[in-house]
């Protein structure tokens, strides 16, 4: 892979490409240092749970490209980041957890 092609480019961008099977195309699509976002189409609801677990990335749109909201965790793995941003999962990082018991 050429340098220029590392370089992780925040637009909007898509990639055609052929393939054998689903194994051969979540390789491809899992072949990445990043990990933030990844979408795919499918009609086969067996495909879409087996495909969506199967991506490395943070953030799966299945027959969506509208994929982030409030209450939607955000955020990437691998050298896209770590954490989440938005819903619970967001605010957890901040939170301190404290046990108070009490004898009465």
């Amino acid at each position: 892979m050429r340098k220029w092609q590392k370089k992780r480019r925040l637009a909007h961008w898509h990639r055609c490409s052929v393939f054998k099977d689903e194994a051969d195309v979540i390789a491809m699509a899992n072949d990445t240092e990043f990990g933030l976002a990844a979408y795919f189409y499918a009609r086969d609801l067996s495909r879409v749970f087996r495909v969506g677990e199967a991506l490395e990335y943070g953030i799966v749109g299945i027959n969506t490209g509208i994929i982030s909201n409030e209450v939607a965790p955000f955020g990437g793995i691998k050298a896209s980041g770590l954490g989440r941003e938005g819903s619970k999962y967001g605010i957890e990082d901040y939170l301190e957890i404290k046990y108070m018991c009490i004898g009465l």
